[in-house]
Formats: C-alpha cells, structure tokens, sequence
C-alpha cells in the first residue's frame, strides 16, 4: 500500500514531485525532464531510500539504463556520491560488477536495454529508467506490463520528436520539468560552464555561446542538434507496400558498433527507410539468420571493404552484393539521398542517428564532410540507394 505518511526532508523538487506522484493512486509513472544537474537523478536516488524507510514489506526495483557497462560510469557514481552522504554504504563502492544489490532487505537489479531477452520474466514492484531517450517503447512496454505499482524515468531533452513525449497525453503519467536553477547545490565549475553556453554578449564574445547546448542543458528545452546532416524527414507509423522499387543495405559491426540493415523503397521522389536489424554481430555466422529473414531470396548491398565477411556469408546461400567505394563517395551518397523527401518509419535507433549523425565542425568552423559516428543505418541506406535508385528519373 502506498503510505500516507509525507517525506520529513523535501531534499529536491524533483524529490517532491516523484513523492507526490507516488502518494496519488491514479498516477502510474513520472517522467523527470530537464536541463543538466538538474538533481533528476539524486530526486530519484532519494525518492529510492525514502521509499526504503517508508515500505514495511519487501519489494524488488529494476535499474534500467541503454546498456549494462553504462551503469559503471554513470549510476555507479551517483549512488557512491549520494548514499555515502545519507551514512549508507554504496553497494559499488568495492565492486564494478554488482547485477543486483540490497538495500533494507529491497531487492534491487541493474539490467541494460540492450538485452531483451532479460526483461522476459523480469517483473518488478518498480522501475527506473536512467536517462532514458537511447531505450526503445518495446522495451519500455515490456518492463511496465510486468512492473505491478510505480515507475520513474529521466532524461535531458536534447532531440525535439521522441515517443517518450507521447506519455504526457496519458492521465496517469505525470511529466515534471527541471533546470539547473531549481538545484542550489550545483558545484560552482559546473554552474559556471553550464551558464557560459547562454547566448549572451560576453558569452558569444568568449566564443562558449551555443544556443543549442543552452537551451536543452541549460533551460531544459527540447531542441534539435545543430548541423545535423539528414534534419529534413518526416517519421510515418509504417513501410508503404506500393512502392516503385524497394533495395536492401547492410553496414558491418562487429563488437562494439552495430550491424545495421535497411529497406529502402522509393516512388518518384518520396524514398521511405526502416531500420530492421541494429544489433553487433561477431562473424557470419551469427548474421546470416537474421539477414536471411529480412532479406529472403532478395539481394542486399554490403559494405565493400569487409570481403571477408561478404564472402562468408555468400557461402552461406545469401546473395550479398559489394557496395562500390570510391573517393567522396560518403558525401556523393549523401547528396543523392537529400534529392528525395526522405519519410523514415519511426524506430529509436534510425531516430538515434538521424538526430546524432552531424556534420564535422572544427574550432566551430562546420566542414563538408560528416562525423564518423552515429552513421551505421545511414551507410547502409547510401549503398542500397546508390546502387539502385541513381538511375531512376
């Protein structure tokens, strides 16, 4: 039962606000948006150990981030800094690898987005999800079917379209707003570079203005990245089935970066593209099964640098094509994407890239060629395109 008792110590108005939310029997969930230190995170950290002492039978809370390893360099440390602080040992003052901990006979799990098949059963009293914007509504979705009384996530709104912002049409999620100014314990060097972003004269005189970084780290505003390469699309709920022509992209990741591939079709100059496979994938083996059910008896372009990949998995019966390569290639594929209206089927990890995928700016000077990151479906989309689609009028 949620106890009537109010906290003695509003440590935060984030704090407040997630207390509050939990008391109200009609709110299911509370979503803390807001600018950087902001106390988002501690709010949710305190709201944790009140709900500890306030709880007289024992529950179990799932800690949800992107990936496990993020936990190690992020939550880590604000449990260390913040539980310490309160007289509390930290589960992970001794430990990196701690899965699971207690607190007050709380059973508590630390699971990574990246790995669905550990929500599979995986029912909770509550959950979290720490900064939430890489974590995907399927994930979302599954964890609260199987969380039975209360959930919390927070994030810094640094793109302008998420499905996240759709929860604010739900009565039962409350959506609290936050900034920088609402937290009077921000240490002094991180107040002070947090302001300078401010577009003010003396700022943009020193050269640290930048209106994008201010406004959604500073006022907690939902904006969209500066200089992003693909920033005119239109997201749509599904893939048309009456194209003119549809082709199919690969780009190779192996550990740490994801295979990435792509159905791209187009009509006239409309071209619609969905992710379908985002995951890293070790050697053929491992890729050939998904890739053969997406693709079927159909061809698919693949990067022409990973031979051997390529050449593993045509022994495997898939028909990969090597996608050519040549000097500007990247910014040649790039400008013949952009002479279509490009309608991107809505997926968090095609909207990941498409607001991350930037163009490289030196000493704030923006160059004609694109960063090396955040690339993985837009590579594979250029080979499919390009190979297909240039000869179409």
């Amino acid at each position: 039962m949620k106890s009537a008792t109010q906290p003695k110590r509003q440590i935060s108005k984030n704090f407040a606000h997630v207390v509050d939310a939990y008391l109200n029997p009609d709110i299911r969930g509370v979503v803390l948006e807001g600018g950087s230190r902001s106390r988002k995170t501690f709010g949710i950290i305190d709201f944790i150990l009140w709900l500890c002492k306030e709880e007289t039978v024992p529950f179990t809370f799932n800690l949800v981030k992107e990936t496990y390893s993020n936990f190690k360099t992020t939550l880590h440390n604000d449990f260390n800094k913040r539980l310490p602080e309160l007289g509390i040992l930290s589960p992970f003052e001794a430990f990196r690898e701690v899965p699971s901990f207690r607190l007050f006979r709380n059973k508590f799990s630390l699971i990574g987005a990246d790995q669905p098949s550990k929500f599979e059963g995986a029912g909770s009293d509550f959950f979290w999800i720490n900064e939430a914007l890489p974590v995907s509504k399927v994930i979302f979705n599954n964890i609260e079917q199987r969380c039975e009384r209360f959930w919390m996530m927070d994030f810094n709104p640094r793109v302008s379209d998420h499905w996240i912002f759709e929860l604010a049409k739900r009565p039962d999620v409350r959506f609290v707003h936050s900034t920088i100014f609402d937290n009077s314990l921000v240490p002094k060097w991180e107040l002070k570079k947090i302001l300078s972003y401010e577009p003010t004269p003396e700022n943009i005189e020193n050269g640290t203005a930048d209106d994008y970084m201010w406004q959604v780290y500073g006022l907690g505003k939902r904006a969209s990245p500066e200089g992003v390469v693909f920033k005119n699309v239109r997201w749509i709920n599904e893939f048309p089935t009456d194209l003119d022509k549809v082709a199919y992209g690969l780009d190779f990741g192996f550990t740490s970066s994801p295979s990435a591939i792509v159905k791209v079709g187009v009509s006239g100059k409309d071209m619609f593209i969905q992710s379908m496979f985002y995951t890293p994938t070790e050697n053929a083996d491992i890729l050939a099964e998904p890739l053969e059910k997406i693709i079927g008896t159909n061809h698919v372009w693949a990067d022409s640098a990973e031979r051997g990949m390529i050449s593993d998995l045509r022994i495997k019966g898939l028909k990969v094509l090597a996608a050519k390569k040549f000097p500007g290639s990247i910014r040649y594929g790039i400008d013949f994407l952009k002479r279509f209206r490009l309608h991107l089927v809505k997926n968090p990890d095609l909207r990941k890239e498409q607001e991350n995928y930037k163009w490289r700016t030196v000493g704030g000077i923006q160059l004609d060629e694109p960063i090396d990151d955040f690339n993985h479906l837009w590579d594979a989309i250029r080979y499919a395109s390009v190979a297909e689609f240039r000869h179409i009028k």
